[in-house]
């Protein structure tokens, strides 16, 4: 399991020439490869490319990233090759994402100090972490950011005793039952951001439709359609962190060992229907992005993470194992009566699955289930 760390580092001529050579780098990849494709009709292969390609700017394993990560994206094209829309990765770039393997960098004195080559000038970095195990250098349209990636070790010595559910949402982020406690994530605020960032991308493109594709007012709405929607995603991330953050920290706090993580990432298969009011948000549920924030998180905090079939987990009473389909946000059992949170009862199916790999009654449900504990965001 690895994390990452992202340091701001802004603006330099160092920063720009390290880019532009990558750019170089990548761009005679793209060319030699497709050029022996055109004439030989074969595929060069990743070590061969490594043979050829060459840049004194750069240290020798920056370069290896660079064409490894053109292969990562020759793979995944081929996965997906009889799709017409799919395009191979034939375009050049000028820039590039600059790739630093651990051999390249040392900490010394809270400085992270990362070769670029043979008698270039080092890059010296202010740094209070650790040596990382790999760094990336990229640009995300306002100034340079340094990823650092740490690998983290799991506690060998944990016993997996305690279980917490989590079932993933939308007016809800994450709804978790731990056998003693519910927590219920509110996603308010994140769905207030994302119905205000559809209504201004929405204005700006209805104004860039009414004016000449390429012209000057075109490319202005374009940059301030970008600008708003990078300033959004960026206070969207910080919700999503803030949140998971907080609910992982609630758990670890109470001794939770193996956490079950309900499974949406086949949500979105056979809803394509125009027609269906909820379809934008149904396909703007950033339940990925929560699943893979709570997992590493906690991953880190030392606890088990399962991926947990969600079927049914929302219509299963808990009381009686009957199952009933819901309408609202609350749960009514047509046969034995029980009343709860839908969202609770889709985390207490989970944590049962988890726990007992599969659906049991809980005598005591009515009385766990009252008065959950609820995290809001806080700037």
């Amino acid at each position: 399991m690895y994390t990452t760390k992202r340091l701001n580092l802004g603006t330099s001529e160092q920063l720009d020439f390290l880019a532009r050579e990558a750019g170089k780098t990548y761009s005679q990849t793209v060319i030699q490869f497709w050029k022996v494709v055109r004439k030989k009709n074969i595929w060069l292969s990743e070590n061969s490319m490594k043979r050829i390609i060459r840049n004194r700017n750069l240290s020798a394993s920056s370069v290896q990233g660079i064409i490894e990560k053109f292969y990562k994206n020759l793979a995944s094209w081929d996965a997906v090759r009889h799709d017409p829309t799919k395009k191979p990765p034939k375009k050049q770039r000028k820039y590039f994402i600059v790739p630093f393997k651990e051999q390249n960098f040392s900490v010394k004195n809270g400085i992270l100090r990362i070769s670029t080559g043979r008698d270039n000038i080092p890059l010296l970095i202010p740094w209070s972490f650790e040596k990382p195990k790999f760094c990336e250098l990229s640009y995300n349209g306002e100034q340079y950011v340094l990823n650092a990636t740490y690998k983290i070790y799991a506690d060998a010595g944990a016993t997996h005793f305690d279980y917490a559910g989590i079932d993933l949402g939308d007016i809800f982020l994450a709804a978790a039952y731990t056998g003693k406690q519910t927590i219920l994530v509110n996603g308010k605020e994140l769905r207030s951001k994302r119905r205000y960032q559809n209504k201004v991308k929405g204005q700006l493109q209805s104004k860039m439709e009414r004016c000449e594709r390429g012209s000057q007012r075109w490319h202005k709405l374009n940059n301030e359609k970008s600008r708003v929607s990078r300033k959004l995603n960026n206070q969207i991330n910080d919700i999503l962190h803030k949140q998971t953050t907080a609910l992982i920290n609630a758990l670890s706090d109470t001794g939770i060992k193996t956490v079950g993580i309900g499974d949406l990432r086949d949500i979105r298969n056979g809803c394509n229907d125009p027609q269906r009011p909820s379809n934008q948000q149904l396909h703007q549920m950033p339940s990925g992005k929560v699943r893979h924030m709570l997992t590493y998180k906690a991953k880190r905090a030392g606890m088990n993470v399962k991926l947990i079939n969600e079927a049914y987990t929302s219509q299963i009473c808990p009381q009686c194992l009957k199952r009933n389909k819901t309408k609202d946000r609350n749960y009514i059992c047509g046969f034995c009566g029980f009343t709860g949170h839908r969202d609770i009862v889709g985390a207490y199916n989970i944590w049962s699955k988890t726990k007992y790999k599969r659906f049991t009654k809980k005598t005591s449900v009515v009385g766990d289930m009252a008065a959950p504990v609820g995290i809001r965001y806080k700037k």
